[in-house]
């Protein structure tokens, strides 16, 4: 049985994330540091000038520095051991957590959302020239810290997750820099809660996607990077295979899948044969971004004598 899990586990990592990892555990540290030391000059500025756009852009890069935090965190996780509790580690907390960071992005919209109204019906006057500034240093600090998750933003949904967060935050500073620049030459103060409505749209926007993505892997859906027809396809076309059903693809974690099925094998094959195929099938589904797979064998006779009925029962 153990070598059994072994040999189960090293299917899981054959197209291995580990040096990714390595690298994005780096980037992980500076994005937090960089974006926390940004949160505090936008906090302290924001409240000397009682600008609102400021104070919610620092809510909004507040939360993307917890997001850096828990995604890392996940990132651990994700390789964790599996226990004898835990069968497969801790692996599922990545995909929780992104869950909770795009839930915890839509609460802080709503709180924006409600000052930004307020704002509108009393204006306060503002230095635009300073916004501006402050924006300007965002646009640098968010660009950099995007910039380092870019390469393997496709590798996780969690990575994906911190580079959207980046870029929507540099496209906001930007958007703040043109706000404060209107504000310096026009004194229209009205476009400082406007801004913070725009960055709103801004993290619907990026964080829906998110909040979609990591509700069905919460709910064992079939992840994004599989196509459960291409799936059948390719095992269907193999030799020896007379059907497949009782098909369950899900997600472990945000970069590990696993799959479920039985096999309808023909009659004449010997026990040898259908271990080889086995282990074709297995190879073939990892190319399908299926690293655990578990496959129950049937025969034709079997079939025509409803064997797995029971089994069909009980769940």
């Amino acid at each position: 049985m153990a070598h059994d899990h072994s040999d189960h586990n090293h299917a899981g990592h054959s197209h291995s994330h580990a040096p990714v990892i390595t690298n994005l555990n780096k980037a992980f540290i500076i994005g937090i540091v960089l974006n926390l030391a940004y949160v505090i000059i936008q906090i302290v500025i924001g409240l000397k000038i009682n600008s609102l756009s400021l104070l919610s852009d620092a809510g909004h890069n507040f939360l993307d520095v917890a997001g850096l935090a828990l995604a890392m965190i996940a990132f651990k996780l994700s390789k964790s051991k599996s226990t004898e509790k835990y069968t497969y580690g801790y692996k599922k907390s990545s995909i929780l957590i992104s869950l909770l960071n795009a839930v915890i992005l839509l609460i802080s919209i709503g709180a924006i959302g409600y000052e930004a109204i307020f704002r509108f019906q009393n204006p306060q006057p503002l230095p635009g020239i300073i916004i501006a500034i402050i924006a300007a240093i965002g646009i640098v600090i968010n660009g950099v810290s995007a910039f380092m998750f870019f390469r393997d933003r496709e590798s996780d949904i969690n990575v994906k997750a911190a580079f959207l967060h980046l870029a929507s935050d540099a496209l906001v500073s930007l958007g703040l820099v043109f706000g404060g620049i209107i504000i310096y030459y026009t004194h229209l103060y009205w476009i400082d809660p406007l801004l913070s409505l725009i960055i709103c749209g801004v993290i619907i926007v990026s964080t829906w996607g998110l909040l979609k993505n990591s509700l069905r892997l919460s709910l064992d859906g079939v992840p994004d990077n599989v196509d459960i027809q291409e799936v059948k396809n390719k095992v269907l076309k193999m030799e020896g295979v007379k059907n497949f059903h009782h098909l369950h693809i899900w997600a472990i974690s945000t970069t590990q899948n696993a799959m479920t099925g039985h096999l309808v094998i023909a009659n004449d094959f010997s026990m040898p044969q259908i271990i080889m195929l086995k282990q074709q099938i297995k190879h073939e589904l990892e190319h399908l971004n299926i690293h655990h797979s578990t496959l129950e064998i049937e025969t034709e006779i079997c079939v025509e004598l409803d064997c797995g009925e029971k089994e069909e029962h009980k769940h």
